[in-house]
């Protein structure tokens, strides 16, 4: 059985639950990203049998059998009632199978730090047998190559490798021939929960092509890939990791993000999120839900009438870095090239023609960029 730790008691709160890497425990792995959500779930993180509080495993398990019993705990929290889910490594492995299992139960997921199939079963039998010989201590310089990025700081990796030091030795070489036995590549077209894929720029167990294939290939699904972060993307960036999060499983911040992709294109966008900072995050925050999920969503006006209005809005003002950027979204908003000459010709009139100057050598170059002329 999973034991669970709740990491944000609020159990007036939607659901979510958090699944951890091998060597991992739920506390040690998730608690500072936790702590940085914005408090609107209820937040239970489970530990994998042996690890953290969880006892160790009397038999031998798959992934599936991990996913029956994240639905039991699911149950004793909630029962019959869906929740959002978000797993790193192994976790993501136990997302994946739920989201194939149990589609109905689960809102949207995340999947951090993971793959539709993980490694080759050889290097994970070589990696159980190890461990049965030897214990979770020999893992752990591995480990260190493995789960951290260079940045990450010296008093940062302790209580990880505390966590792994203390895990079962047993119990850990299960899990590895759980993952030895794992492969869905084949199944990912039949999902269709809202999928968000973070992926570690520096991770060698599970680096970003695998994400890349599992938000390519499930019905709606996107990525994101942290440039710094190595395996343990929750421990390693927490500020950044709370944020993805809260966009992706809170509804306003949701629906933001989503127009906010329509608009100004996906790569922009991903690009911006990836290198959000602890410094930055709420301001992201603050454009995703307001701009972006209150006022772009709003049906007064169709988007191209929106595009209009901020063309001559960041011409007014001398905005020209957004102006560049809005000259692109309104040709995705299906204002032509010469709808966006017509709105510069109007702000010649009420906004000077010096700003008006400015503003049609920008969108010249941008049009010229994207092939209009």
């Amino acid at each position: 059985m999973l034991t669970a730790t709740v990491l944000i008691d609020a159990p007036d709160r939607p659901l979510l639950l958090l699944g951890s890497s091998v060597g991992t425990s739920a506390e040690t792995l998730w608690a500072r990203c936790a702590d940085r959500l914005y408090g609107r779930y209820h937040v239970v993180g489970f530990d994998l049998p042996g690890h953290g509080r969880s006892a160790p495993a009397p038999g031998p398990f798959t992934i599936a059998d991990l996913a029956r019993e994240v639905l039991a705990l699911a149950d004793e929290l909630r029962p019959a009632e869906s929740f959002r889910y978000a797993g790193d490594s192994i976790g993501g492995a136990i997302g994946l199978q739920l989201l194939l299992d149990a589609p109905e139960r689960v809102t949207a997921a995340a999947l951090l730090c993971t793959g539709a199939k993980i490694g080759e079963p050889a290097g994970w039998h070589e990696r159980a047998a190890l461990v049965r010989a030897q214990g979770t201590a020999a893992v752990v310089p591995g480990s260190i190559e493995r789960w951290f990025g260079a940045g990450f700081p010296e008093a940062g990796r302790e209580p990880l490798l505390g966590a792994l030091r203390a895990t079962d030795d047993e119990s850990y070489a299960r899990c590895c021939e759980a993952l030895a036995g794992f492969d869905v590549r084949d199944r990912l077209a039949e999902i269709a929960t809202p999928v968000l894929a973070v992926a570690g720029g520096q991770d060698k167990p599970t680096p970003p092509e695998g994400l890349r294939l599992i938000a390519d290939t499930v019905l709606h699904g996107r990525l994101v890939v942290l440039d710094e972060v190595a395996h343990l993307a929750p421990a390693e960036s927490p500020e950044v990791v709370a944020f993805l999060l809260d966009q992706h499983f809170e509804e306003v911040r949701s629906a933001g993000i989503t127009v906010r992709r329509e608009v100004l294109g996906a790569a922009h966008v991903d690009r911006a999120t990836a290198a959000t900072t602890a410094f930055t995050r709420d301001f992201q925050d603050l454009i995703t839900r307001y701009a972006w999920g209150e006022i772009w969503t709003r049906p007064g006006l169709d988007r191209r009438s929106r595009s209009m209005v901020t063309l001559t809005a960041l011409v007014a003002l001398g905005h020209h870095e957004e102006l560049a950027m809005h000259v692109r979204a309104a040709r995705t908003n299906g204002l032509t090239a010469d709808e966006i000459k017509e709105v510069l010709l109007q702000t010649a009139v009420y906004c000077g023609v010096p700003a008006a100057n400015t503003a049609f050598r920008i969108a010249q170059r941008v049009l010229a960029d994207i092939q209009d002329f």
